[in-house]
């Protein structure tokens, strides 16, 4: 059954970006901090050199994801990743209010979605072929935990404080939201906490994709 997994590296005041877009530098550490490689399908681009715990787990995310949500404004800041996500061909959707004009896919496909986030969830879901959906970070991520639609929190938990910036979920309206003890992988410069969301209460209205 296809899961739906928010993931991102996040400092220890829980933010995913510092000031004005800083930190990457620190949040980012950990992918090249070890000498165990996992390449992504662009290797000359993307080649994490981590500890052995987290190759295996970058492993496994990159085996069990079939197709990711983003919020236009990750898209905009990396100028559609020039094209082509880091991830190669797996599909793409977009949550937006406007499609970008004049926008050509070439080696990614996206998809712009303007009915919301649950549309875009449910998307993505289908195009995964039965595999796993990455989502967010940001304000998607908070959007999706209100309509019930995240199945694990996975916190690449960075040993730095950014003073600010943007957090990692965004506003969440339906709080407080249960999730069981973390799966915890230590790496180096990085702890992966793996949080998967409780069984709902009987009462429990949420949309499932």
């Amino acid at each position: 059954m296809t899961k739906i997994i928010a993931q991102a590296s996040v400092s220890l005041d829980g933010f995913i970006a510092g000031p004005d877009n800083s930190g990457f530098d620190r949040l980012f550490a950990w992918c090249t901090a070890g000498d165990v490689e996992t390449a992504s399908e662009q290797p000359d681009r993307l080649t994490y050199r981590t500890s052995a715990a987290t190759a295996a787990y970058l492993q496994d995310l990159v085996d069990r994801t079939g197709a990711f949500v983003v919020g236009r404004r990750q898209f905009d800041d990396t100028n559609g990743w020039g094209g082509s996500h880091p991830a190669g061909k797996l599909p793409v959707i977009v949550v937006t209010h406007a499609p970008p004009e004049g926008w050509v896919n070439t080696d990614t496909p996206f998809t712009f979605v303007t009915d919301g986030i649950e549309s875009a969830i449910r998307q993505a879901a289908e195009a995964a072929g039965g595999k796993d959906v990455g989502i967010g970070p940001g304000s998607i991520v908070g959007q999706a935990l209100d309509l019930g639609l995240v199945d694990e929190l996975r916190l690449d938990l960075v040993p730095y404080v950014l003073g600010g910036g943007t957090p990692m979920l965004g506003a969440v309206e339906t709080a407080p939201i249960d999730f069981g003890d973390p799966e915890i992988i230590p790496g180096t410069r990085v702890t992966h906490l793996i949080y998967r969301r409780s069984v709902p209460a009987e009462s429990d209205t949420a949309a499932t994709v």
